[in-house]
Order: structure tokens, then C-alpha cells, then sequence
């Protein structure tokens, strides 16, 4: 069993893209840059929304964060995003989510340039990817489909089932794998809440991709020997031994599926930190395609 080390990856990535920015700045060129607008005091969400900031400091990329109120009007964000539509500085545009229940994310959405959506979010980005097109894709599944290919871990042709079916990580991540490219060209199935007997399809897959929000869900006698085990759930379960009350888990069982699988990702420490990674890595590639 290999274990996929997410978070040693996504430093190999940020070291990369280190590396790229350095060569702009000696060239005297512009540097890309990331805005991220928060509405309301949501303390996890501000966490996030810093520790972005922080990475792209450490990088050398431009940051911004917008802190805006609970009570700011819909049509006050939508200018401020069509603002950074058109500012040069700024390459990529992140809306964090969820936002208050008066405003549209579906509107908020719409409203951020294609050229700037490193979150590939907008309807445009998933059109692309659902016909192939290069485009930004959602950086959970981004990073997935990132550390199948750092992992050598082969894909044409293997049975990848994907559990969820949400519009961050199941639906692209599904999407991603169908493309006749590398890294993907395989069988696909979804199963998500109407599945019965869902057994009879995780038993099937080569590559397992589990993202339903249900801690420890997936049990040994789900997978057969040498599956490829790719975990996304991030859950809190009650624990009175750990400092906090709590730890985290996935939606993987892992202590038991393990020994089954030929790779592995941890919870935390597998598909988490590559996030953040590959949203640095979008606003390059921003910068690059559209703005320098």
C-alpha cells in the first residue's frame, strides 16, 4: 500500500509555481494576482480565505482579501466583483461560499469573468469541460486528477467510481476522468443518495473517489484488493481522547480499507491541501492565457 502524501505534492507544486513567478519578477514583468472577497463573519470560511492569502504570499503571487459585511446588498458585491473583472492586477477572482442567504451564488457566479473564475465555477469553465475544452476546472477535482498523474497511477480504461454527485467535486471530478487525455480515458460511474446496493459498484472500481460528507462510509468489504482509494470527506467525529473533542475523518474507513489498497489518501493530509494548490496554480495559468 502507497500512501498518496497530498500534502508533500501541493509543496512540490507551490515550489513550482514559486519557481515560474521568480522568473516574471526578474524579468520585470507583472506577477499574477488573487482577490478573495468574504461576505459575512464566518470564522472557517475566514481561516480559508487567509490561508489562500498566505500561500499566495509565499509564492510570490499578488493577494487581496475583501472583507464585507453579513448585511452587504446583492448588488453591491456584483459591482464589486465586476470591479476586479477589470482590474489588471488581479488574474483571478474567488467568491467564497456560502454567501448570505439574499444573495444569489448563482448570480455571483455568472457575474465573474471566465477569464478570471480560478475556482471553475461559472457555467462557461463546466460547458468546456463537459466537451473537453481546456478551461479552469474546480480545484478539489483539479487536484485530484493532479496527484492521479504525480502517483503514475494508471486510469485508461479502469472502472472509476466516483460516490457524490455535487457540483464541486462529484460532477467534475466524473467529468474529468471521461476525457480522452492523460491522467483520465476511463469507465465512469456515479453513484450518489438513490443508489441501492451500492456495494455492488464500489466492488467494481479500480479507483474509488469518495465525496458524500458520510464519515467512514466506505468499509473493506466494499472494495476488492489493490483499489485505488481517493478520499475527499472531511468529517468531525466525537472523540473525548483528542485535545479538541474531536477528530477528523473521511468518509473512507481507513484503518480498514488500507490494507486492501494498492494507494491511498490520507484523512487529513491527502486531497486537502491540493486545493488550495491548484487554485494558485489556475491564477498562473490566468495570468498566463489572459493578463500578463
Amino acid at each position: 500500500m502507497i500512501l498518496i502524501d497530498g500534502k508533500k505534492t501541493a509543496s512540490e507544486i507551490r515550489s513550482e509555481l514559486k519557481t515560474e513567478i521568480s522568473k516574471l519578477v526578474q524579468q520585470g514583468k507583472n506577477v499574477p494576482g488573487l482577490v478573495a472577497i468574504l461576505v459575512g463573519a464566518n470564522p472557517a470560511s475566514e481561516i480559508y480565505v487567509r490561508s489562500k492569502a498566505k500561500a499566495c504570499e509565499e509564492i510570490g503571487m499578488r493577494s487581496k482579501v475583501e472583507l464585507l459585511s453579513e448585511s452587504t446588498k446583492e448588488d453591491e458585491l456584483l459591482e464589486l466583483v465586476k470591479k476586479y473583472n477589470n482590474d489588471n492586477n488581479y488574474h483571478g477572482i474567488l467568491v467564497q461560499l456560502p454567501l448570505p442567504y439574499h444573495i444569489s451564488e448563482e448570480k455571483v457566479i455568472e457575474t465573474i469573468s471566465p477569464k478570471k473564475d480560478v475556482d471553475g465555477f461559472h457555467p462557461i469553465s463546466i460547458g468546456n469541460l463537459v466537451i473537453g475544452k481546456d478551461t479552469f476546472v474546480s480545484c478539489t477535482p483539479a487536484g485530484i486528477h493532479e496527484l492521479l498523474k504525480r502517483y503514475n497511477i494508471e486510469t485508461k480504461g479502469k472502472h472509476v467510481v466516483v460516490l457524490g454527485r455535487s457540483n464541486i467535486v462529484g460532477k467534475p471530478i466524473a467529468n474529468i476522468m471521461l476525457q480522452k487525455k492523460e491522467g483520465a480515458n476511463s469507465i465512469v460511474t456515479i453513484c450518489h443518495s438513490a443508489t441501492k446496493n451500492i456495494s455492488d459498484f464500489t466492488q467494481q472500481a479500480d479507483i474509488l473517489i469518495a465525496a458524500i460528507g458520510s464519515p467512514n462510509f466506505v468499509k473493506a468489504d466494499m472494495v476488492k484488493e489493490e483499489v485505488v482509494i481517493i478520499d475527499v470527506g472531511i468529517n468531525r467525529i466525537e472523540d473525548k481522547s483528542a485535545s479538541k473533542g474531536y477528530k477528523v475523518v473521511g468518509d473512507v474507513d481507513f484503518n480498514s480499507v488500507a490494507p486492501k489498497a494498492s494507494f491511498i489518501t490520507p484523512v487529513p493530509g491527502g486531497v486537502g491541501p491540493m486545493t488550495i494548490a491548484m487554485l494558485l496554480k489556475n491564477t498562473l495559468t490566468a495570468y498566463l492565457k489572459y493578463g500578463e
